[in-house]
């Protein structure tokens, strides 16, 4: 790769990397603060943790009409328009005072977020060569997880020592610095020829071209059930761990929310491992030790907690990496509209399970564990049957594609 080009990687990988933290802060620092918000607005766990399933159903059904919009005006344009958008609403939420208003501004939110993630994989897979796309992915996959763990890590000590609204101010401020040096960093489009997996296709005929692949939807079922496991899981433990027997306080159970961050490596390690193993058995041996970490989090003893929640957190990671991942290059045509479903049900998942864990939550932790055994099992399930035994079965039969440096 020459000097310029790698100076162009360099920038995309910073861009996307600030994009995937200033979202995952503005996704997910509400789930340090449901037990607040409970307080504050006199509602339950359930309904407390509208304000992240709102954010998230917001982000799930905008998705597809994102991808409508990058296919027109580019997808560093949209990103960049996301990015503000969901930034200055970050600002405004500290600042509500009713309860249904917040969860309303939370879906706006997540409306705005919807033009990043789904785009950031597309982006990636048209941007960076294809020998180097498993590491690229994981990298953003890296800044996620650092932005979900710095969201959550700022709110609770912030919330702890004052009030949910300064810590949800504080998350904004971050979030609008984090967005700031995105769309500094990232490089502007150039037109170039269409391929034929990269050309615009229309949203509805890529979406019939993804829905009617059975590979895809293996890998959309990945995304529905592993981060609904996920997101019940990092909703309620904090709950849970404020209550007896451990009767922690606020300011100690974002200690928990530190298991995140074994996915900035476990998403790298992955990416190794799969170049070596192939994806299809990375993704199932990363689903079975979430089964084994969920179940760890069950008896009421903190250490045996701890350790299933790095266990589950580490194996989710590398999961959602591989499948992630693995989405552009199983697409034939619609890239767009294939990493944008991904995201939709990935997010709807996040917004049901998120919601029916609360509910879950009634009959006690074990209850909310599980169902979260029970949904991984079903992922599984999915990916051993439905995904090729080769992942090169899919790569090898496109030629790697030659990076052209971004401007």
């Amino acid at each position: 790769m020459s000097e310029p080009a790698e100076a162009g990687h360099r920038r995309v990988l910073i861009a996307l990397v600030a994009i995937g933290m200033t979202t995952f802060v503005q996704l997910y620092y509400p789930q340090a603060l449901i037990p607040a918000l409970s307080r504050d607005f006199e509602v339950d766990a359930s309904q407390a943790a509208l304000t992240i399933s709102g954010a998230t159903i917001g982000l799930a059904v905008a998705a597809l009409g994102w991808s409508w919009i990058a296919d027109r005006i580019g997808r560093a344009r949209a990103m960049t328009i996301a990015i503000v958008a969901a930034a200055a609403i970050g600002l405004v939420l500290p600042f509500v005072t009713s309860f249904p208003v917040l969860v309303l501004l939370r879906v706006g939110q997540g409306i705005a977020l919807g033009g990043t993630p789904a785009l950031a994989m597309a982006y990636l897979d048209e941007r960076v060569s294809r020998r180097r796309a498993l590491a690229a992915g994981a990298t953003y996959i890296s800044g996620t997880v650092l932005g979900g763990v710095t969201g959550r890590l700022i709110a609770a000590p912030v919330a702890d020592v004052s009030d949910w609204r300064v810590a949800a101010l504080v998350a904004g401020v971050v979030s609008a610095l984090g967005a700031a040096v995105a769309v500094i960093a990232l490089p502007r489009e150039r037109r170039r020829a269409a391929t034929a997996r990269s050309r615009p296709t229309g949203v509805w005929p890529g979406m019939v071209a993804n829905l009617t692949n059975p590979g895809q939807l293996a890998l959309y079922a990945q995304g529905f059930l592993l981060m609904g496991a996920q997101v019940a899981v990092f909703n309620y433990l904090g709950y849970r761990l404020e209550l007896e027997p451990f009767d922690l306080p606020p300011s100690l159970t974002a200690v928990i929310f530190l298991a995140g961050l074994s996915g900035a490596v476990s998403a790298r390690l992955a990416a190794t491992l799969a170049g070596r193993f192939g994806r299809r058995r990375v993704l199932l041996a990363s689903s079975l030790t979430m089964v084994a970490g969920a179940a760890l989090t069950i008896p009421d003893r903190l250490t045996s907690v701890l350790i299933g929640l790095l266990l589950f957190a580490t194996a989710y990671f590398a999961a959602h990496s591989i499948a992630s991942g693995w989405v552009g290059p199983m697409a034939t045509s619609g890239v767009a509209q294939a990493t944008s479903l991904y995201t939709l049900f990935y997010y709807a998942g996040s917004s049901l399970f998120g919601w029916l864990g609360g509910l879950a939550f009634a009959a006690g932790w074990t209850g909310t564990a599980t169902m979260v055994i029970a949904i991984v099992l079903i992922a599984f399930a999915a990916a051993r049957t439905l995904l090729p035994r080769s992942s090169g079965e899919v790569s090898a039969q496109t030629p790697p594609k030659t990076y052209a440096a971004p401007r």
